[in-house]
C-alpha cells in the first residue's frame, strides 16, 4: 500500500504557541463582557474569574486524559470551570462555543510556522491528501486559524475532537479521519509534535509512519509510549522524508510479498466473526431477576425498532439502553443507572474466536488489505479497544459502523463505503459474515463471501469452520505464507 494522504496536527505543529499569566489575566475582561452580555454576573474580578478558568480547564485536561472523550464546550464550562454557580445553564450554553472560541484564541499567541505553505505545496503538487486531526474544544478556532494563516484549502478533512467527540490518542478519530479522507489507514502518515497523542494515536490506528516534530512548549506532564518513526525540527524536512515514504513502500504498507492480483482486502463482520458473546444478556438478566422483574419479557417489534435506531446512529448508546429498560417497566433513575451497568458488561462480555489474530497478523503480513463492516450499538472507540486487547487493533485499514454512516447492512451502500476507503473495486474484495442478509448484501454487491459460525445452509461461495480456515480458502492459498511458515519465520 502505497502512501496516499498526510495528515496534519494543528497546535505545535502547523502553528507554534504559548502564553502567559498575564496575557490570560488582561485577556479575561473580554470573557467578563461576553457573560455580562448574557446576562451571567459572576462578581468575580479578572484575577478571581482567570482562577476559576485555569483551576477548571485544568480538572477537564485530566479528565479528557483519562476517558479521552471531548466534551461539547456547554458541558465543559457549566461541569468544570463554573461548576457549582448559580448561572442560567441555558444563558450559559448559548455563549460556551464563543467562550470556548476566546479562551483557545485570545488566551495564546499563535503564529503559523513559516515553512507551512510551500510543504503543503509540495505535498499538493505529490498528488497526496492533506488532512489534519486536532484536539479542541471549540469548534471555530481551527477552521479561523487555518483562514486566518491562508492555508484552509489544502486540508480536507480538517477532523476536530470537538465534533467527533474523542481526542487523540484514541485510535478511533485517526480511522474516522481516514474513511472521510477515503484512503485506508495504512496509507496515511501523521504529522505532530506529542508522543502521547499524536504518535502514540496514529500507531494504534495502523496508519503507516508517525513524524513528530518539535516544539519547544512545556506541557507539563510526560510525553511517551511510543517512538516515531522520524523527528524534525522544520517542516520542511518532511519533504524528503515523504518521497523516501513513497520510494520504500511502492505496494504494500507490509514490506512482503504482493496480495492475489485479483483479491486485495478481506472486509469481516465483527460479531460472531471475530468475537462471540458466551453469555449473552447474563448481567441484564441478573439485573432484572434483582428487580423483580424475572418473568417480564418486552416486545420483539419494539426492541428490533430501538435497535435500528441505535445501529444507524439515529440515538446514542444511553438512549438505547434506557429505551429498553423502560419497556421492561425500569422508571427508577438509580434502576435505570444499574440496569445500564449491567447492560455495559454484557456488551463488554466477549471472548475472541481461536486463531483470530495469528490470522489477522498472517493476512497482513501478506499486504492485504483487512477491513470492518459492522452494524453495532456499540462506538467504533468500544470496539478498538476490544480489538487492542486482543492485539490486532493496528490491522485494520478500514472499520465501517452502521452507527458513524448510519447505513446498515445489507444496503449495498455500507459494503461501498468500505470499497471507497480502500480503493478497490469489489470484484477485489471478500466478505467474512454469518447472517444470510448480510451474506446476500455482499454478493449484490459483487463481493465473494465466506460463511464463518454459520449453517450449511446460508449460501456463500466458501464456508469455514476455524477462522484459520482462511489460510487455507483456495483464492488465497500459495499467496500466503501457510501458518507453519509464519511460525517458523516469527
Amino acid at each position: 500500500m502505497s502512501l496516499q494522504a498526510v495528515f496534519f496536527d494543528m497546535g505545535g505543529t502547523i502553528e507554534t504557541f504559548s502564553w502567559t499569566p498575564e496575557l490570560r489575566i488582561q485577556q479575561t475582561s473580554g470573557l467578563q463582557q461576553r457573560l455580562a452580555c448574557a446576562g451571567i454576573h459572576l462578581e468575580l474580578t479578572d484575577l478571581q474569574l482567570y482562577e476559576l478558568i485555569r483551576t477548571g480547564l485544568n480538572a477537564y485536561h485530566r479528565k479528557s486524559l483519562q476517558t479521552m472523550e471531548e466534551l461539547p464546550s456547554a458541558r465543559v464550562w457549566s461541569d468544570y470551570i463554573l461548576a457549582g454557580y448559580p448561572v442560567n445553564q441555558e444563558k450559559l450554553a448559548e455563549i460556551s462555543e464563543d467562550l470556548a472560541f476566546y479562551v483557545e484564541t485570545r488566551f495564546y499567541h499563535r503564529a503559523m510556522r513559516p515553512e507551512i505553505p510551500s510543504v503543503l505545496e509540495s505535498i499538493r503538487r505529490m498528488d497526496l491528501k492533506i488532512g489534519l486531526i486536532s484536539n479542541v474544544n471549540s469548534r471555530g478556532q481551527v477552521p479561523a486559524n487555518l483562514e486566518a494563516y491562508g492555508i484552509r484549502s489544502y486540508f480536507d478533512p480538517v477532523v476536530m475532537s470537538s465534533v467527533y467527540g474523542r481526542r487523540k490518542p484514541d485510535p478511533a478519530i485517526f480511522h474516522y479521519a481516514a474513511r472521510l479522507a477515503r484512503v485506508p489507514t495504512s496509507a496515511c502518515l501523521y504529522v505532530g509534535d506529542r508522543i502521547t497523542r499524536d504518535i502514540l494515536g496514529a500507531q494504534r490506528a495502523g496508519f503507516l509512519g508517525a513524524v513528530q516534530i518539535l516544539h519547544d512548549y512545556d506541557h507539563q506532564e510526560l510525553d511517551e509510549g511510543a517512538s516515531p518513526d522520524a523527528v524534525i525540527t522544520d517542516m520542511t524536512e518532511l519533504v524528503e522524508i515523504i518521497k523516501d515514504c513513497m520510494d520504500e513502500f511502492p505496494a504494500t504498507s507490509s514490506g512482503t510479498s504482493q496480495p492475489h492480483p485479483g483479491i486485495r482486502a478481506l472486509l469481516f463482520d465483527a460479531g460472531d466473526i471475530l468475537y462471540f458473546r458466551p453469555e449473552r444478556g447474563r448481567y441484564l438478566q441478573e439485573f432484572l431477576d434483582a428487580s423483580g422483574l424475572a418473568g417480564k419479557s418486552i416486545s420483539d417489534p419494539a426492541a428490533r425498532n430501538l435497535r435500528q435506531q441505535v445501529f444507524d446512529g439515529s440515538i446514542s448508546q444511553n438512549e438505547y439502553r434506557e429505551a429498553i429498560l423502560r419497556l421492561y417497566g425500569v422508571d427508577d433513575p438509580e434502576c435505570i443507572l444499574r440496569g445500564k451497568q449491567a447492560m455495559n458488561q454484557d456488551d463488554n462480555n466477549i471472548q475472541f474466536f481461536p486463531g483470530v489474530r495469528d490470522t489477522l497478523l498472517a493476512l497482513k503480513k501478506n499486504g492485504y488489505l483487512l477491513g470492518i463492516i459492522t452494524d453495532t450499538a456499540n462506538p467504533l472507540h468500544v470496539k478498538l479497544t476490544w480489538f487492542e486487547n486482543g492485539g490486532f487493533a493496528h490491522v485494520w485499514d478500514s472499520i465501517i459502523s452502521s452507527q458513524e454512516v448510519g447505513i446498515q447492512k445489507p444496503q449495498p451502500g455500507i459494503y461501498q463505503v468500505a470499497l471507497q476507503q480502500l480503493g478497490i473495486s469489489a470484484s477485489q474484495a471478500i466478505f467474512i459474515g454469518h447472517d444470510t442478509d448480510e451474506l446476500d448484501g455482499a454478493l449484490s454487491v459483487g463481493l465473494k463471501t465466506i460463511a464463518f459460525n454459520a449453517g450449511e445452509e446460508i449460501h456463500a461461495d466458501f464456508h469455514i469452520h476455524k477462522f484459520s480456515d482462511l489460510l487455507e480458502i483456495p483464492l488465497l492459498t500459495g499467496h500466503l505464507l501457510s501458518m507453519t511458515e509464519r511460525v517458523k519465520s516469527d
